[in-house]
């Protein structure tokens, strides 16, 4: 069993290495050198390779699109047609000929044996439906062109969350390993000082118990900032692995003023502008609808030749060159009253994104007092995390001398660290708070 095992695992090796060589490692990771991506990388990165996002830039295009083909739609079209069309004679002639008689065609609907056609035909059609058609494909791309910009910031936003992140679990990474080396060390303390008969064992029972858990904090965190690195990366690069760095927040932007915010979020708020698109939308369908009770009027105009012959005159010198007119006009009587009962659909939808306005509205409100109080109040904050940070590490400073000292005990040294870390993290944890509500109050702005 362990040969045919090894004989496996041999195999194995050949085939990761034959892979290798042919330039496809299967598990190797190539050694890249770190690259360095802002925040505004990261975003274009993401808007490149997010399918969500593709989606929605892809409905918005194919909106543009038909609101071209509905405007086109009202402009004239031309055709030009060419027919050769032979019918068998059915042994008798007829005068309906050009000149003299000509034998008759089997099919009465053919005008003869020989039927040439060569024609250019303009048509046109006028109707309301069709004016109506075009400006509910003009308020459909508006609708596509706010979703889209809906979609971006939904983007940005999450972009700005897993950018922040990968910066906050590697702090937090490195704060864990600085307390893990603090444990340590007060570990080394508490081993020397019972050496030394000063104190009781219990106090080293009480370091190692906290190094111990200051090591699977380490290994734990460092997993966190690995799947936040990978999950950034999934929107940036086409291997996830690919290393890189990014800015860490600093808390330095500057908040401002509440008027400004209120003014510049009312003006470009796409889910405001994408509920009125789609008010206007639905108003336009019901013009659509209506427009079924107004007559259609068709015009045509045809030049080109229609005759026995492929030419431009045909025997004695007739012309088969020339033109016609045609004009018509559809005018709808009944159709069991599935026009009015469209109208009523079309109101009923009209009303929906009537509601949805408002609604989008409120909720721009709630959401703007939500996220400037979010970071005014993060803002407020970050000097007192920073003083709290001072504080806790003066005060494991003095209860270490203390300890050393014998004024004070083992769990008092803990609870110092553990006090020195917590502020540390809240710091941490303060800074990416306020970038990240900075950014959502960008973003109501329009300026991310």
């Amino acid at each position: 069993m362990a040969k045919r095992c090894e004989g496996i695992a041999a195999k194995l090796t050949l085939v990761l290495l034959s892979g290798m060589m042919c330039g496809a490692p299967v598990f190797a990771q190539q050694a890249w050198a770190p690259v360095h991506v802002s925040l505004s990388d990261a975003i274009k990165h993401a808007e490149t390779n997010e399918p969500i996002f593709a989606t929605a830039v892809a409905a918005q295009r194919s909106a543009k699109i038909d609101r071209y083909l509905a405007k086109a739609a009202l402009l004239p079209s031309v055709t030009y047609h060419n027919q050769m069309l032979y019918t068998q004679p059915n042994g008798q002639t007829n005068q309906g000929g050009q000149v003299g008689v000509q034998a008759s065609p089997v099919f009465i609907a053919n005008n003869s044996v020989h039927e040439y056609t060569s024609q250019a035909s303009v048509d046109e059609r006028i109707s309301v439906s069709q004016v109506a058609a075009a400006q509910v494909a003009a308020a459909n791309a508006a609708v596509a062109s706010a979703e889209l910009e809906v979609a971006r910031r939904g983007l940005v936003s999450a972009v700005v969350g897993l950018y922040y992140t990968v910066s906050a679990t590697e702090t937090r990474q490195r704060l864990l390993e600085e307390g893990l080396a603090e444990a340590q060390d007060f570990t080394q303390m508490t081993m020397k000082r019972e050496a030394a008969r000063e104190v009781a064992h219990a106090d080293v029972v009480k370091a190692q118990l906290q190094e111990q858990q200051r090591q699977r904090d380490v290994t734990d965190a460092a997993v966190s900032a690995q799947r936040a690195r990978l999950e950034l990366a999934v929107l940036l690069f086409p291997d996830p692995r690919t290393p890189y760095t990014t800015d860490a927040p600093t808390g330095a932007s500057a908040l401002p003023a509440r008027g400004e915010v209120n003014r510049m979020a009312s003006n470009n708020n796409p889910e405001i502008c994408s509920a009125l698109a789609s008010v206007n939308a639905t108003n336009a369908g019901v013009r659509s609808a209506k427009a079924a009770y107004f007559p259609d009027v068709g015009l045509n105009f045809t030049y080109g030749i229609d005759a026995p012959q492929f030419a431009k005159r045909g025997p004695d010198q007739v012309r088969n060159l020339g033109y016609s007119i045609s004009g018509t006009v559809d005018v709808p009587v009944w159709n069991w009253f599935s026009t009015q009962k469209r109208i009523r659909q079309s109101e009923i939808m009209r009303d929906v994104a009537k509601v949805n306005l408002t609604a989008a509205q409120r909720r721009l409100i709630a959401t703007l007092e939500e996220s400037y109080a979010e970071a005014a109040a993060a803002r407020d904050q970050m000097t007192l995390l920073e003083k709290s940070v001072q504080t806790a590490g003066e005060s494991l400073r003095l209860t270490k001398l203390r300890y050393a000292a014998g004024e004070s005990t083992a769990l008092e040294v803990v609870d110092a660290q553990n006090s020195l870390l917590t502020a540390q993290t809240a710091q941490m944890d303060g800074v990416v708070r306020y970038e990240t509500a900075w950014a959502t109050v960008q973003l109501l702005m329009g300026n991310l």
